[in-house]
């Protein structure tokens, strides 16, 4: 049974995973923050963070922050 935290989970890092999936297996995440899809390789096509594309498996709510 998990805990009744609500947890706000930040990160966009490949290695921040480890610790969503961490904190998802015993918390309630409510959302996760990363930073917007960005364009990347020879197509220039939008790629999302793997964070978000675990948050998107896991159905958590998704925002993003712009950093400078």
């Amino acid at each position: 049974m998990k805990k009744k935290f609500k947890i706000l989970f930040f990160g966009t890092p490949n290695f921040a995973v480890t610790s969503l999936d961490a904190i998802y297996s015993n918390f309630d995440i409510h959302s996760v923050i990363t930073t917007p899809d960005r364009k990347s390789g020879r197509g220039q096509k939008l790629n999302e963070s793997k964070v978000k594309k675990y948050a998107k498996k896991h159905n958590i709510k998704i925002g993003s922050i712009k950093l400078c």
